[in-house]
């Protein structure tokens, strides 16, 4: 039986944890008497326990993040009953700030706040001992990276073959927006080039395909970028027929052209950049310590849009300090017309240690007191227009993210894309009442009815969409002589599935 048992709840099953197997890496002599249990929020906490329990650990250490504390609390009180002598450790960014604000805190022994990886490996080592130190709460030390065991090696085959493999050539970020826990890093670390770039030809040569950098600023160090991003190119030109994808978040105001040159050699299906514009507003950039150059910002995404094949998903935040909706509307239909794959409209929220909480009094900020803590109302945008909002970004993911509706969504935003929109979601909430569990010939014929009623006949668009991406019911509207398409066969392979109907719906 292990000693100590690793756990998390993940959002879903295809992400794997990353903070786990580097506390993992790093426990040193102790790694032979510890395991890894993972699981997925929405799981029965009785389930959880049963499971914990079954290996008789001394120690659980749990990871603590924003989706996932409140089932964790439950967890956790759940062991506490069952086994008061279970020495219980929590870790993570939910954990590290106002720890003597949180229940979930007072249920357990220990906190670690920030960096974990050396840190809970010496706490586990007293613990085993029996020697319990003085404080509950453990500031994280941050050694240098070289120091760091690296956790590759313990992503399984079971993972490779399913789930995200997340990875990281730095740490930390040297900008200071303050919506973002990074902004209290002082600058980023990056690891080792030569050592990195191992690891991932390990990877690789297991069968990995799919990798997912958490790096905040992939692009700031280009000489770095260009290296991992050869990598990548040479294992496609090698093997045309076996696909790669990767992802990036990219600074969008740093592009040079040595970059350039290199991404617009990868084929489609095998880029994706996550690009965060957050506000395309001057003054509220300002207020929030966000330094971006908005010109070099947008020329960078028309020229990735119409010079690569790279998958763009772009970041936008409603509800930041002072910024009405008239702002954020004219910062998305900006947005819109630079035409990348995917818009992430995001609500502002409180993340614990934030910076961001100093606009709190000033511009009349009231976050919700549970997680996600997202914001209910400020002085520029009140609680009933903040729900239109959430609906709208529901919505907005539902058709315009799903890559579903390639054809019909340019009729659904006209020519004022975010006031068009608004009026679909108003509509589209009024006549079902509902955000969830739509069915998918449902939505296209409420789409259909929404068109309509705008004198927009959007038959043939939305037949094509639907048909097109293999839909086989035949529609209210559809021709009696159509031909209902075949079933098609499932594609396995690097490329995701949403990531897969935008390149089809773009082909």
């Amino acid at each position: 039986m292990p000693n100590i048992v690793l756990s998390t709840l993940n959002a879903r099953y295809a992400h794997a944890s990353l903070g786990l197997r580097y506390l993992l890496a790093n426990l040193g002599e102790l790694q032979p008497e510890a395991v890894l249990r993972e699981f997925v929020i929405g799981q029965k906490t009785e389930d959880l326990a049963e499971a914990i329990l079954a290996e008789s650990p001394r120690i659980v250490g749990f990871g603590v993040y924003i989706w996932n504390v409140e089932e964790t609390r439950r967890l956790v009180a759940q062991l506490r009953v069952l086994r008061p002598d279970l020495l219980i450790v929590l870790g993570g960014p939910e954990v590290s700030h106002e720890t003597d604000q949180q229940p979930i805190c007072a249920l357990a022994d220990h906190v670690i706040t920030g960096w974990g990886d050396v840190s809970f490996a010496e706490l586990c080592r007293q613990l085993l001992a029996g020697e319990r130190p003085a404080q509950k709460v453990i500031p994280g030390r941050q050694p240098p990276l070289d120091e760091l065991a690296l956790p590759y090696r313990l992503y399984g085959d079971e993972d490779i073959a399913r789930r995200y493999l997340y990875v990281e050539a730095s740490r930390g970020c040297p900008f200071k927006c303050e919506f973002c826990l990074s902004a209290l890093d002082r600058t980023a670390w990056p690891f080792a080039l030569d050592r990195f770039m191992a690891e991932l030809e390990t990877l690789y040569q297991r069968g990995a395909r799919q990798f997912k950098f958490v790096d905040r600023t992939f692009n700031l160090k280009v000489d770095t970028s260009l290296a991992i991003l050869q990598f990548f190119l040479d294992k496609l030109e090698a093997a045309p027929d076996d696909p790669v994808f990767a992802h990036f978040e990219l600074v969008p105001d740093h592009l040079p052209e040595r970059l350039k040159a290199m991404i617009v050699r990868f084929p489609p299906g095998s880029l994706q950049f996550e690009i965060g514009i957050q506000s395309f507003d001057p003054e509220v950039q300002a207020r929030i310590s966000r330094r971006q150059k908005n010109d070099a910002a947008e020329a960078n995404l028309r020229w990735l849009r119409e010079h690569t094949s790279a998958h763009l998903h772009v970041d936008l935040i409603a509800g930041l300090p002072g910024e009405s909706v008239d702002q954020f509307a004219r910062g998305f239909d900006k947005l819109v017309a630079l035409g990348p794959q995917e818009i992430q409209f995001g609500i502002l929220k409180r993340l614990r240690g934030a910076p961001i909480a100093r606009h709190t009094k000033a511009f009349g900020l009231r976050f919700s007191p549970d997680p996600p803590y997202n914001v209910l109302a400020t002085d520029a945008i009140d609680f009933a227009t903040f729900q239109r909002l959430t609906r709208f970004a529901r919505y907005w993911d539902l058709v315009a993210n799903s890559g579903r509706y390639g054809r019909t969504l340019p009729l659904l935003l006209g020519d004022a894309p975010f006031a068009n929109f608004l009026a679909f979601s108003d509509w589209l909430f009024e006549a079902t009442s509902k955000t969830h569990a739509f069915a998918q010939e449902r939505l296209v014929h409420l789409i259909h009815e929404h068109l309509a009623s705008r004198g927009i006949d959007a038959g043939p668009a939305l037949s094509a969409d639907y048909h097109g991406g293999g839909g086989r019911a035949r529609l209210a509207f559809d021709p009696e002589d159509l031909a209902l398409p075949t079933p098609k066969r499932r594609r396995d392979g690097a490329l995701p599935k949403r990531q897969a109907r935008h390149l089809a719906a773009g082909a």
